[in-house]
C-alpha cells in the first residue's frame, strides 16, 4: 500500500522572533497585506532586488509606511538560521494591524521547492484580481478556481478579463511563443519576480519579448506556450482545447528551442546574498 506523507509545516517568525499564538492572530484576523515568495540557495536568491522592491512598494502603496529592504534581509536570515537551514522556500509577509505604527512582519519558511517536470494544462476561468499589481495572501478566488480546474483534470487555471483576455495563471503568469517572440500578456496582472527575470535575460541574450493583448480566441495563432513562478518555468500542452507543442521532452524541434532559451535566460541571473 502506497501512503503518502505531509510536508512539515513552515517555520515561522513574527519580526525576528519566533511566533507565538498571539502572533499568529496578526494574519488570522487582520489579513489585509501583502508578501512576495522567493526560492533561497545557499542564502541567495534570484531577484532578491527585485523582491525588496515589490515589499517597499506594496507596503507604501497599502500602508503608507517604508519596509527597509535591509530589515527584511536581516529578518529572513534570522528565520533561516532560526529554521536551522540554507536552502528554503520562504515568504515575507506585511501587515498592519489596527492601531499599530509599524509594519509587522511574518516570514515564513518552508522547504525548498522546483517546478514539477512536465507539461501543464491549463482551465480559463473568468476572473481578473483586483489591484493586480499587489501580491497579497487569501485570494479567495485563485483558490476556487484552480480548485474547479482541478476537479475538472486541469493543473492550473488560466484568469481572464472580459471578453476573453488573458491576464496571468492562478499562481503563474504565463507567456507564449508566436514563432518569433515571447509574448506576454498585456492585461493587468502581477508581475511575477520570475517574468521579470525572463524579461531581462532575454533582452540581454538579443532576443527583447513583447507584450500584447492575447485573447482565449486567439491562442490558435500561438505556437507555443509555457507558465513561470518563483518556483521555475513549465511548457503548456494545452489550454482548454487548444493544444500546444508540449515541449516536455517528447517535442522536438521549435518549442523545446524555446524553452532551453527561457531556462538560460532565467539562469543567467545572479542569485544575490541575503
Amino acid at each position: 500500500m502506497t501512503t503518502t506523507t505531509s510536508p512539515p509545516p513552515p517555520y515561522v517568525e513574527m519580526d525576528g522572533r519566533p511566533a507565538t499564538e498571539d502572533d499568529l492572530r496578526v494574519p488570522a484576523l487582520f489579513g489585509f497585506g501583502h508578501f512576495t515568495a522567493m526560492q533561497v540557495r545557499e542564502r541567495k536568491v534570484r531577484g532578491l532586488g527585485l523582491h525588496l522592491d515589490r515589499l517597499e512598494g506594496a507596503n507604501r502603496e497599502l500602508f503608507q509606511l517604508p519596509l527597509d529592504g535591509g530589515r527584511v534581509r536581516e529578518l529572513v536570515r534570522h528565520a533561516l538560521d532560526g529554521a536551522g537551514v540554507r536552502d528554503a522556500s520562504v515568504r515575507v509577509h506585511g501587515f498592519l494591524p489596527p492601531g499599530e505604527s509599524r509594519t509587522r512582519v511574518m516570514v515564513t519558511v518552508r522547504e525548498p521547492a522546483v517546478m514539477a517536470p512536465g507539461a501543464r494544462s491549463l482551465m480559463s476561468v473568468p476572473y481578473a484580481r483586483t489591484v493586480p499589481h499587489i501580491k497579497r495572501p487569501g485570494e479567495f478566488g485563485q483558490t476556487y478556481y484552480g480548485m474547479l480546474a482541478a476537479r475538472a483534470g486541469f493543473d492550473e487555471a488560466l484568469l481572464t478579463a472580459p471578453g476573453g483576455v488573458v491576464t496571468e495563471g492562478a499562481v503563474t503568469n504565463v507567456g507564449f511563443w508566436d514563432g518569433t517572440s515571447v509574448v506576454w500578456p498585456n492585461a493587468p496582472a502581477l508581475i511575477g519576480i520570475t517574468m521579470a527575470l525572463l524579461e531581462r535575460g532575454l533582452a540581454a541574450a538579443g532576443e527583447p519579448s513583447v507584450r500584447r493583448a492575447v485573447t482565449l480566441d486567439g491562442l490558435g495563432a500561438y505556437r507555443g506556450a509555457f507558465i513561470c513562478n518563483s518556483q521555475g518555468i513549465a511548457p503548456v500542452r494545452r489550454i482548454d482545447a487548444v493544444e500546444f507543442p508540449s515541449g516536455d521532452g517528447k517535442m522536438e524541434g521549435e518549442m523545446a528551442g524555446v524553452m532551453g532559451r527561457l531556462e538560460a535566460a532565467y539562469g543567467s541571473a545572479r542569485a544575490e546574498p541575503l
